[in-house]
Parts: structure tokens; C-alpha cells; sequence
């Protein structure tokens, strides 16, 4: 199962939350009271948001965190990367790919093009969509153009 750590999935409840209050800085406190997370846990999440440019943080009486950017330009490709760093499914689709069979491996190319095809979507839904109270619409179909497989050629 292809699956992105609970903190991942904390860290966009996170963003989505202060998405909701631009105008306000949030303290981490009150952030972990907001989406009934332990404070630790908020912190942690905040601290590593931060460290990828994604918040920014002051100190002081009027001091917390803030989104660095507007919530229409921060995509959940951006969330994601910040907490677990570049999305790849395969090693070969990762940009710095070390796979060892890369060389004699007949799928790098389709697998390559199932992580650009996943990139495209995540890359497609933004923070303001994700802290927005309706549901998003997606696409049907990615438009990423198909392959006809050898063996649906020969029926």
C-alpha cells in the first residue's frame, strides 16, 4: 500500500487549520487544542513546516505561526515534500535514483511516468482547496497519455 506517514497527514490538518485564520498568527497550543492533536506532536510538525519555508514563526505576545505563502500557492506536493521529502514510487523515479537495475529494467520509463502522473495531481490541489469546507472535484482520468500493453495488442 502506497501510504504517507501520520505526520504527513497531521502536518495537512495543520496547514489546513491556519489556512482557514490567515489573519491570525496561531499558537502551537492553540493549533494542537484546534485539530485535538498532543502539543508535542503540533511542535514537531510546525518546527519541520517551518524549516521548509512553508510557515513562518515569531516570538513574542503576538508572536506564532503564519502561512509564508497565500493557501492557493501552496500544494500538497509542497506538504508532503516538506514531511517526507521528494514523492517517488519507485528508486528510478526518484530524481537522485540509486536503483542498481536501472540499466537492464524494462518498467523505469512506465514507472517514471506513474510518478510524474501522481506529481501532476498532487501538484494540482492546492492548500486553499484542501482547507475549503466542500469537497474537491478531481479529474476522472490524469491526462497523462496511455500505453497500449503488448498483450491487450494481441486479442
Amino acid at each position: 500500500m502506497l501510504k504517507l506517514s501520520r505526520l504527513t497527514d497531521y502536518a495537512a490538518i495543520i496547514m489546513a487549520q491556519i489556512a482557514r485564520h490567515p489573519e491570525a498568527s496561531c499558537a502551537a497550543a492553540d493549533l494542537a487544542k484546534a485539530v485535538r492533536l498532543p502539543h508535542p506532536t503540533v511542535s514537531k510538525t510546525l518546527k519541520m513546516l517551518v524549516r521548509a519555508g512553508l510557515l513562518s514563526s515569531s516570538r513574542g505576545a503576538q508572536g506564532g505561526y503564519r502561512l509564508a505563502q497565500d493557501p492557493a500557492q501552496i500544494t500538497v506536493i509542497d506538504i508532503i515534500t516538506a514531511m517526507e521529502g521528494p514523492v517517488a514510487i519507485t528508486e528510478c523515479s526518484h530524481e537522485e535514483g540509486a536503483c542498481e537495475l536501472i540499466d537492464r529494467c524494462d518498467l523505469a520509463d512506465n514507472w517514471q511516468r506513474v510518478t510524474l502522473g501522481v506529481r501532476t495531481l498532487l501538484d494540482s490541489v492546492t492548500l486553499a482547496h484542501l482547507a475549503a469546507p466542500t469537497p474537491i472535484k478531481l479529474p476522472v482520468r490524469l491526462p497523462i497519455q496511455s500505453v497500449t500493453l503488448a498483450t491487450e495488442a494481441s486479442h
